[in-house]
């Protein structure tokens, strides 16, 4: 892995970014609202208004930027016991096609869960396609019984997330 860097993202590499995750959409064939040069022009904009609370970790080969990973911070609710709260979310974990397979997307993990730790998160959630599920599992993610989700959005009901059946909160007695 010669002249491989794991780093967090510089300014001027926020395109590059932003075109990663272009080319991520085009690969999931998700149909653009906007064109790409729009798209980098507000992405760089949103990097740059959500710095605080979204971290950027690229990885780059001889300075080219080939994959990425995002940490999202969550301030929570403060509680006696702990005044100061916060959770993350590992978002938009990348790599580019040619460069898979050579464990950077484990890397890239691994950052992300350093970051997660010097920031003292209580949790670190992430929302994984089925096949990148292994390399969570193998940097100690798992499962969980009692994180739920849905979709405020979305018709009410199971499998409205395209994953399967969504789990919902029931009132007692409905």
């Amino acid at each position: 892995m010669n002249g491989i860097e794991i780093r967090p993202v510089r300014t001027g590499e926020l395109e590059a970014v932003a075109r990663l995750r272009w080319q991520w959409a085009k690969e999931r064939q998700r149909t653009p609202v906007t064109s790409r040069d729009e798209f980098v022009s507000r992405f760089v904009t949103w990097a740059l208004r959500n710095a605080s609370s979204h971290r950027c970790v690229v990885v780059a080969r001889d300075d080219e930027v080939i994959g990425m990973a995002w940490l999202a911070v969550t301030q929570r609710v403060p509680h006696p016991g702990a005044p100061e709260r916060a959770s993350g979310d590992l978002q938009c974990v990348y790599v580019s096609p040619e460069e898979r397979g050579g464990g950077l997307g484990g890397r890239l993990i691994e950052e992300v869960l350093a970051l997660a730790r010097e920031s003292g998160l209580e949790r670190l959630t992430v929302h994984s396609s089925d096949a990148a599920v292994p390399a969570y599992l193998r940097a100690g993610f798992s499962h969980s019984r009692v994180l739920l989700q849905t979709e405020p959005g979305a018709a009410a009901g199971p499998g409205t997330d395209g994953h399967g059946p969504v789990p919902r909160l029931v009132k007692p007695g409905q």
